[in-house]
């Protein structure tokens, strides 16, 4: 699959010579300060001239006249040295924002990144590293939240004995809404699926460190295209003209993978055929079996696991198309924790064993395996760019859009079956 690098993530820019660039803003919002006052000086001496030339002509000094006054000359001045005060005051920001973080990236301007390893930099403030008593842990609603929380529940007890705090879980109901807990300061640490994870690092501040996996690697997942066993469909080029179910407009292995990887196989989406969007992988994978669509593409574990929890049966479905592997959903933590609190926190992960029932859970991985976002959402961020997406507040807002939509739909079919009982 070819590979899309961003300019950003090749070797780090060479450095500016920021202090000299410094030093001139300073220099100019000075000036700028300068004039400010001296138009303002200018302003009241004319409100003083212009009274006194009225007194000296035995000119009456009333309303009229110091009306004239003030819009033929004072309001001018005034409107002019407004302007010059808020230009000073956003070049001063600009400028004392270029000398607290040199650079950023793609970041969110809250967030610097200075090492250049693409997630946020711990603040250079002590007073904001954050340190709270209960730590609020979540995982990405791929599925039936209610499932994860009880999946997780061993693996909160030990994060809480490692780091002396107690632990909580977040319920989120959808992925912008874990982004915006993330961005806000209600959430510490997350799982997100991998599509979203760039969304979390450029807007929320999140900093991956594991993946699912094994001793030997971490745990991954192809994009698989699903029909029914019974279905006339049996290569990709037969979806053309067809009704084909995407997730989510974030998802990895549901949408994004798919615009980008399936028209090198000759099919374009939207244009060869349908898109409908589920709003989940298991949804995704219902509507193919009931015949709501004709096909699906699906992340490999979420189908694995349905049917390894007897929901589907995988004598049911055709897989007619299997991608590379992708690293799965990413954990990580909120870049301005305390980083003695961050110690203990990667301990936690690092040393915890998944349980025979968390194993079974997640696919058969037995541990958190150390992972960077730099190099191992490569692909990731490489499948997004091709696509078109972009990890801004403009593509997260589209996100919320796009989410809302799908609850709301989801709400009508169901007030809809139970009316028909």
């Amino acid at each position: 699959m070819t590979h899309f690098l961003f300019p950003y993530e090749t070797n780090a820019p060479q450095k500016i010579e920021q202090p000299q660039k410094q030093e001139t803003n300073h220099l100019f919002f000075k000036g700028l300060l300068v004039l400010a006052s001296a138009l303002l000086y200018i302003s009241q001496s004319f409100i003083r001239v212009g009274l006194t030339h009225l007194r000296q002509r035995n000119l009456p000094t009333g309303d009229n006249n110091k009306k004239y006054i003030m819009r033929k000359i004072i309001m001018p001045i005034k409107l002019l040295t407004g302007l010059v005060l808020s230009s000073s005051l956003l070049l001063g920001a600009s400028s004392a924002l270029a000398e607290d973080c040199s650079y950023r990236g793609v970041l969110d301007d809250k967030f610097c990144d200075e090492n250049y390893d693409l997630v946020a930099d711990l603040p250079k403030d002590p007073s904001q590293w954050r340190d709270p008593s209960t730590l609020v842990f979540t995982y990405t609603p791929v599925e039936d939240p209610a499932v994860y929380k009880d999946a997780f529940s061993d693996f909160q007890k030990y994060l809480s004995e490692v780091t002396g705090k107690k632990v909580v879980y977040y319920t989120v109901h959808s992925n912008a809404a874990e982004v915006e807990a993330l961005r806000s300061g209600r959430l510490h640490i997350a799982g997100f699926s991998t599509g979203p994870t760039g969304y979390a690092v450029n807007l929320g501040g999140l900093v991956p460190i594991a993946v699912k996996g094994t001793e030997e690697s971490f745990q991954g997942y192809n994009l698989i295209t699903i029909v029914r066993k019974d279905s006339s469909i049996t290569k990709m080029a037969d979806l053309k003209g067809k009704v084909v179910a995407h997730t989510s407009a974030s998802s990895n292995s549901g949408n994004l993978a798919p615009r980008a990887i399936f028209p090198a196989l000759g099919l374009t989406p939207d244009k060869d055929y349908e898109v409908k969007y589920s709003g989940k992988h298991d949804q995704s994978i219902m509507g193919v079996l009931s015949g709501d669509y004709d096909a699906a593409p699906v992340a490999s574990d979420v189908f694995k696991r349905m049917v390894d929890a007897k929901r589907v049966s995988k004598e049911d479905f055709r897989i007619i198309y299997t991608s590379p592997r992708f690293p799965t959903s990413s954990f990580g933590y909120a870049y301005d924790l305390n980083p003695e609190l961050v110690e203990k926190i990667k301990k936690a992960f690092f040393t915890f064993r998944f349980p025979a029932e968390m194993q079974k859970t997640f696919g058969g991985a037995d541990r958190f395996f150390p992972v960077t976002y730099k190099e191992d959402w490569q692909v990731i961020r490489d499948i997004a760019h091709s696509s078109g997406t972009a990890y801004t507040k403009a593509g997260l807002k589209q996100l919320a859009e796009a989410d809302a939509a799908k609850a709301a739909a989801a709400k009508r079919k169901k007030e809809a079956a139970s009316k028909s009982q």
